[in-house]
């Protein structure tokens, strides 16, 4: 009797993508989709900031998963080789197409609050964030969103990135650094407001 494919490893999931069973290839492929598409779309969104533009390559970057796999090869970190796969084609793309990056994905935080007020103070939030994350040279905002969006180890980006460990914690605190500097008129006016519209309130 077959295993599951959930009870596959990674490693067993894509040696079955290069089978000639069509149907048990597909059925590994779509396994390992389920497993790190979120990741690989997220890592895609942050870097170009464009919705279609992140969608258009993380489309390519399994396109050339699967045919990877159809070539002869040893696979020992799936997720970190999708991830090249992405970060050299989202640079490519940079590179290419030098676009004014919108990020114009939303951050998902539930809301903490009813109040219509908070509602949009937390919109506001994301926008400025987004935009200030846009402002960062591309190396930065990759090592940042590896470790703070998708939660890797500095070990596994040295990895994806093809640096050295010590050099992606310099660009992480690089990367926090000029976030604040970016973020620090913003969030002074902000609290600028909250005071404002407390004093307002105040009979």
């Amino acid at each position: 009797m077959k295993r599951p494919l959930a009870n596959c490893s990674d490693e067993e999931l894509f040696a079955l993508m290069g089978s000639p069973n069509r149907q048990r290839a597909e059925a590994a492929f779509h396994e390992l989709y389920a497993r790190y598409s979120q990741r690989v779309y997220s890592y895609c969104a942050r870097i170009l900031g464009n919705r279609q533009d992140a969608q258009d390559v993380f489309q390519e970057t399994f396109l050339r998963f699967w045919q990877s796999a159809q070539q002869e090869r040893t696979m020992t970190n799936v997720p970190a080789f999708l991830l090249r796969i992405a970060r050299n084609l989202c640079f490519n793309f940079l590179r290419d197409h030098h676009p004014t990056t919108e990020f114009e994905e939303e951050l998902h935080t539930p809301p903490t609050s009813s109040s219509p007020e908070h509602q949009l103070e937390r919109a506001e939030l994301s926008t400025i964030l987004h935009r200030a994350l846009a402002q960062l040279p591309p190396e930065y905002r990759e090592a940042l969103v590896l470790r703070e969006q998708i939660g890797l180890s500095y070990a596994e980006i040295a990895h994806i990135v093809g640096a050295s460990e010590s050099a992606v914690k310099v660009r992480v605190f690089r990367a926090k650094e000029k976030l604040r500097q970016l973020l620090a008129p913003y969030i002074e006016e902000l609290q600028h407001y909250r005071q404002s519209s407390s004093a307002q309130r105040e009979p």
